[in-house]
């Protein structure tokens, strides 16, 4: 089993046009957070996971709860709260590249409190986004990251950079330093490595055994510390929008390495390139698919055959 631990929120996504030639344009409530996304994506590629996160008693956070529980995810980790639920407003751009404003103030994920241990059996443990930047559950969250990679647990780290969220940016990146030595594989975008300000090969001296960056319209590339470098081309589609792609390579990377039974630093870096390249073609296939779609709305196994 996989643990998804992190914030679930309802994106607010804008239509294609305005009604009745009003200066805007209406917004549609989606289910989403990235962390959440993850969970969602691989339950319906097939992998046993469970959500880790604290969730509103409000409407958006039932409604939260039951996307998790159609889609398969477990739910035995999620606290609940009667604090609002956070509210993510999409800006989609060209290409159907998304920004967003957040309102979070006083938001139940927020308050996300560290849980005495995770089920036995679990296999590995996602993580990231504004999770880990929302205090007081930032520091429940990283809490957790350290004290389940200690005990040998296989971690992924998606940072998904919300740069409206990060008060101190040079702070973040101190923390986001501090974290590498408790992350296996880190994956992020060429947007969140340019604010970031590092290399791979940087990142990988301090602790990963692998690095994944995904490059938009020209793919996927990952980087591993024994020096393989493999990159294959993102899938054609027309593109609804961008949001939740990131979150669905999460999603197919920790599914095919699981069915590869390589949800281990040891086995990560025993890939070679070849390898690489079929678990990045799959990522990049599952993320095609969402991208197809407005909103996050990653695939089922069946769609990719």
């Amino acid at each position: 089993m996989i643990v998804v631990a992190g914030e679930s929120l309802i994106d607010l996504v804008p239509q294609r046009a305005a009604v009745d030639g009003g200066p805007l344009p209406p917004l549609l409530p989606r289910l989403g957070g990235g962390p959440y996304n993850t969970a969602v994506a691989l339950a319906r590629l097939g992998t046993p996971v469970t959500f880790c996160s604290r969730i509103s008693t409000d409407g958006f956070g039932e409604a939260l709860l039951g996307g998790l529980r159609a889609a398969g995810a477990g739910t035995s980790l999620v606290q609940r709260g009667p604090e609002p639920t956070t509210l993510a407003v999409a800006a989609i751009g060209a290409g159907g590249s998304a920004g967003y404003g957040f309102y979070a103030a006083g938001s139940a994920d927020r308050l996300f409190e560290l849980p005495p241990g995770l089920p036995a059996g679990v296999r590995a443990l996602a993580l990231g986004t504004c999770s880990l930047v929302l205090e007081p559950g930032a520091s429940a969250y990283e809490a957790l990251l350290r004290r389940e990679a200690a005990r040998g647990v296989f971690t992924l780290l998606d940072p998904n950079i919300r740069p409206g969220l990060i008060a101190d940016p040079d702070a973040y990146r101190a923390r986001f330093d501090g974290w590498l030595p408790s992350v296996s594989l880190l994956k992020l975008s060429e947007d969140d490595a340019k604010w970031l300000g590092g290399s791979p090969e940087e990142w990988l001296a301090k602790g990963p055994a692998a690095v994944v960056l995904t490059r938009g319209e020209r793919g996927l590339t990952v980087f591993t510390r024994d020096g393989v470098e493999a990159s294959v081309p993102a899938a054609a589609v027309t593109v609804a929008d961008t949001i939740g792609a990131g979150d669905t390579v999460n999603a197919a990377l920790l599914h095919v390495l699981g069915r590869r039974d390589a949800l281990s630093p040891g086995a990560v870096r025993a890939l070679d390139a070849a390898a690489w390249s079929t678990v990045l073609t799959f990522a990049a296939r599952a993320a095609a698919v969402t991208c197809s779609r407005t909103g996050a709305e990653p695939p089922y196994a069946s769609e990719l055959g």
